[in-house]
């Protein structure tokens, strides 16, 4: 039986992909173009998405 990813799930883990990738190439002095509001704000996406994908988590 083939089991499926949740599109929440998949969401929060692409968000945190990126999120942790930007982060650590721009702590790399690879990205060093990228200001540091776009860090923030995709922290915060990420913190979102997970806490939207921890309320869909409890519902039925």
């Amino acid at each position: 039986m083939k089991r499926s990813i949740k599109p929440e799930t998949a969401i929060f883990s692409a968000i945190l992909t990126v999120t942790i990738v930007t982060w650590v190439l721009r702590g790399l002095g690879i990205l060093t173009f990228i200001p540091g509001l776009i860090i923030w704000l995709l922290l915060l996406l990420t913190i979102g998405s997970g806490v939207v994908m921890g309320i869909l988590g409890t519902r039925r």
